[in-house]
């Protein structure tokens, strides 16, 4: 056990060394404010605070894990090696930054919370992230800087067997709209087919009438190729489908279609399921309960995964209104239109609560690649190149990767072509050396 001693031990403080030496490094921490049980202790120890009591290992403490509530913060970000940090704390410390108060920082979203315009959905925009106006968001430096801190430690104490961690996949696949021309309802169709004849597509309104004779197959129909990849690999897919009602923004089949539900249940038969939160419901947790239950009943087991529509995050409300609700798990972090890390991990965390200075059960899975960020590349070789990066970053920290593809991206569309082999290399990624 690595045995901490500070002055004042904070709920900030708990948090966020449990998540970088027990969640990321495997090695459980304690904590301690009485120096004669630090001296006392015959494993890992250090301190945490603003002197250093002897010669320990010591980190000098930035005061944010000792604080409450949101501040101006001033910070300064620097080059360390191959990746950046914050919060310089000299050369009298055994690492040069405190990685604990800037990791706080980046897991609790500090940033988010702080003035800032949101885009058109309501999101954070990427463009007012530290990584991004550092170009630093391609690194999961959280888990770098968490690395670093163990690798100083093996300096210190060279008899210990510090455990080792693998890396892993967690593949999502998100599910807004199962079906484009089929099950659609009378109203939708015609309306759909006026839409084709007015814009002059009328080869989509050839297919579609060819789909709704049966005489081919729906495009976004590839669940039979998920259902065949998913047998291929041991961690199951979390699959997320959206059940809410028709409107601006959520135009998936109603769940009175006896084929949705079917398709759902036979789904649930080899992945995971989860909601698919309506935009509407990201904000009404009357809504959000509804379309929960809606979905239990489906599948009738209770549901703990969700993820929400245009991956909109109001914090701390959203996920307060997930908690209210007894689901515990999230995959809604992340940004749609990067590639990267927007929390600056790719370990699962638990949300902080930074009103009520509380760490929650709520676990958040960061995403690191939605699939419509690729078709920012032109080429298929841009693409394979880009995530072949990103599986290396991940890689290089023995983490986990997180990535979400919807069902048609696998469809044969033109601008979706290519995407099935990407698909793969993410799965086929953990047989790699």
């Amino acid at each position: 056990m690595l045995l901490v001693y500070t002055p004042h031990i904070t709920s900030r403080l708990k948090f966020i060394f449990k998540q970088v030496c027990t969640r990321i490094l495997g090695i459980e921490v304690g904590f301690t404010s009485k120096v004669e049980e630090l001296v006392a202790h015959d494993s890992l120890k250090m301190s945490y605070t603003k002197q250093q009591l002897g010669n320990e290992f010591f980190i000098k403490s930035h005061s944010i894990l000792f604080e409450q509530g949101i501040s101006d913060l001033d910070i300064n970000i620097q080059d360390w090696e191959d990746t950046k940090c914050f919060f310089y704390n000299g050369t009298k410390s055994s690492i040069p930054f405190d990685i604990f108060a800037a990791s706080f920082f980046m897991l609790s979203r500090y940033e988010e919370y702080l003035p800032h315009l949101k885009d058109e959905f309501g999101r954070f925009p990427k463009e007012d992230s530290l990584g991004f106006k550092h170009k630093f968001l391609h690194q999961p430096v959280v888990d770098i800087w968490a690395y670093k801190f163990r690798d100083s430690l093996k300096a210190k104490f060279p008899n210990y067997k510090f455990p080792k961690r693998k890396y892993d996949i967690d593949v999502v696949i998100d599910v807004p709209t199962a079906y484009y021309f089929k099950h659609k309802g009378m109203l939708r169709t015609i309306g759909g087919t006026l839409s084709d004849i007015g814009t002059f597509r009328f080869r989509q309104l050839y297919q579609r009438y060819l789909v709704l004779l049966g005489l081919k197959k729906d495009p976004y129909d590839t669940f039979n190729w998920i259902i065949n990849k998913q047998k291929q690999l041991k961690k199951r897919f979390n699959s997320f489908f959206l059940i809410g009602d028709f409107s601006t923004y959520d135009k998936n089949v109603s769940i009175n279609k006896k084929r949705f539900v079917s398709l759902i249940k036979v789904v649930g038969d080899y992945c995971k399921v989860g909601l698919k939160a309506s935009y509407f419901a990201v904000e009404n947790s009357k809504i959000l309960k509804k379309e929960k239950n809606n979905l239990e009943h489906i599948i009738n087991t209770t549901l703990t995964t969700s993820r929400n529509s245009f991956s909109k995050l109001n914090l701390p409300y959203t996920y307060r209104n997930l908690i209210d609700l007894e689901i515990f798990k999230d995959y809604t972090m992340g940004y749609t239109n990067a590639i990267g890390f927007r929390a600056g991990t790719c370990s699962p965390f638990l949300f902080y609560d930074l009103d009520y200075e509380i760490q929650t059960p709520l676990e958040i899975h960061s995403f690191h690649l939605l699939d419509f960020a690729l078709l920012d590349f032109q080429s298929q070789l841009d693409k394979k190149e880009r995530l072949q990066r990103l599986i290396h970053e991940v890689k290089k920290v023995d983490g986990t990767l997180t990535t979400i593809f919807h069902n048609y991206s696998f469809s044969n569309e033109e601008r979706w072509k290519g995407f099935k082999e990407l698909f793969t290399m993410v799965l086929n990624s953990t047989d790699e050396d």
